[in-house]
């Protein structure tokens, strides 16, 4: 679970995130990074649509796209803002998969 200070939680975030990120995209997801030099905890937000299934399965997803940022919190720079947009095949795809998809692009966008 990611603590309170490591979450977006107002749509405007998510918009400003969405529209001025770096977009790093993957098979079953797109990552969007806006780095700042800002002296704060780097904050997650979760886009999960109806596309990818019932709400028993995007909380699935959902949770799992968590447990995977507080993995990797210690990797991303600090005032980082970070959107993950999970696509349909989400659904299906593998813990390791979805693991391995987002810290590739937080290597590749947002590292420390």
């Amino acid at each position: 679970m990611l603590a309170r200070p490591n979450r977006l939680t107002r749509g405007a975030e998510y918009k400003a995130v969405v529209r001025r990120g770096r977009r790093c995209a993957a098979a079953h997801t797109v990552t969007y990074v806006v780095t700042s030099d800002e002296q704060r905890a780097s904050r997650f937000g979760f886009i999960v649509s109806k596309q990818v299934g019932s709400a028993v399965v995007r909380n699935t997803v959902r949770r799992r796209l968590k447990a995977v940022c507080h993995e990797s919190l210690g990797g991303v720079r600090p005032g980082s803002d970070v959107v993950i947009r999970a696509l349909p095949s989400a659904a299906s795809a593998d813990f390791s998969e979805l693991r391995d998809e987002v810290q590739r692009c937080l290597a590749r966008r947002a590292a420390a």
